[in-house]
C-alpha cells in the first residue's frame, strides 16, 4: 500500500530533507529509520520538496509504500513514538499506487520569519533571523508587487533539476506581525535552489533603503544572479504547505 503524509519538522539539527552520503543526519534517514524499526522492512521514501539544512518545515509532505496490518491513524501513531522529537507525522493516509509527492504537486508555499530589534530574542533565534534598524514595510509591500506572475526567477537561484528557470508565483505577501515581527509568504509552482531565502535578503535591502522597490523589480527582471543580495539564513524558513488537484 502506498501511503501519503504530512510531515513536520525543526530542521536544526539536520543537513536537510534529503539522506547524504557524507553529511548525517538528515529528515529521510530519520523517517526510513523509524519505518525500519516499525515495519522491519527498508521502506524508502519520496519527498515533495528537498529542504535545506537548518530548513523547517509544517507541511512537508512525502509518501512511501509498505505493508501494514493496521489503519493509518495506527501508523501515524507509531511512526511517531519511534521518530526523534523534533520530526512528526501530522497526518497519514492511504494514497493511489502511482502517488508522487513531487510530481503530482500544483503548488508550494513557504514562510520566512524575522525580527528588527536592537537586542536579540533568545526564544526566536531558532526560527527567525534577527536584524538591526528599522525596515519599510511600505516599500517592501512595493517590491514584492514584483513577484507575482511568471517570471525567469535566474537572479535568486539555479533551477534544482533541468535548467529552466521559470517559475510561475501565484501571490507574495509581506505581513507586519507584533510591530517588530514580519514574515514573508510565497506560493508558487516550485522553487529554485535558494530562491525564497535570496528573494528575502534582497528584500531586507529594499527595507533598509539601500534599493528601491523599482530597483528590485529591474534586479528581477535582470536574470543576474550577482544583483541579488545576500542569502538570508536557512533557520527563518519554514515549508508550509503543499497542494494537490484533490
Amino acid at each position: 500500500m502506498r501511503y501519503r503524509t504530512v510531515l513536520a519538522y525543526d530542521g536544526g539539527a539536520y543537513h536537510g530533507f534529503q539522506r547524504q552520503v557524507n553529511a548525517e543526519p538528515t529528515i529521510q534517514s530519520a523517517v526510513e529509520a523509524a519505518l525500519l524499526k516499525i515495519t522491519r522492512c527498508a521502506v524508502p521514501i519520496i519527498g515533495a520538496g528537498r529542504t535545506d539544512a537548518g530548513v523547517h518545515a509544517t507541511g512537508q509532505v512525502i509518501a512511501f509504500d509498505c505493508d501494514w496490518r493496521h489503519t493509518p491513524r495506527d501508523l501515524q501513531n507509531a511512526l511517531n513514538a519511534a521518530l526523534p522529537e523534533d520530526i512528526a507525522f501530522r497526518a497519514c493516509c492511504e494514497a493511489a499506487p502511482d502517488f508522487h509527492p513531487r510530481f503530482d504537486a500544483l503548488r508550494c508555499s513557504y514562510e520566512y520569519r524575522l525580527y528588527v530589534s536592537p537586542v536579540r530574542d533568545p526564544l526566536a533565534r531558532r526560527y527567525a533571523w534577527h536584524r538591526i534598524g528599522a525596515l519599510d514595510a511600505e516599500a517592501v509591500h512595493q517590491a514584492v508587487n514584483y513577484l507575482v506572475g511568471e517570471h525567469d526567477f535566474s537572479t535568486f537561484g539555479s533551477p534544482p533539476q533541468g535548467d529552466n528557470p521559470v517559475r510561475m508565483v501565484y501571490s507574495a505577501d509581506w505581513i507586519v506581525r507584533q510591530g517588530d515581527r514580519y514574515s514573508f509568504t510565497i506560493t508558487a509552482t516550485a522553487f529554485l535552489y535558494r530562491m525564497v531565502r535570496s528573494i528575502v535578503g534582497t528584500l531586507v535591502q529594499v527595507g533598509q533603503g539601500r534599493m528601491t522597490a523599482q530597483a528590485f523589480g529591474e534586479v528581477l527582471a535582470s536574470c543576474d544572479r550577482s544583483q541579488s543580495g545576500p542569502v538570508a539564513p536557512a533557520h527563518g524558513l519554514t515549508l508550509t504547505a503543499v497542494e494537490y488537484a484533490d
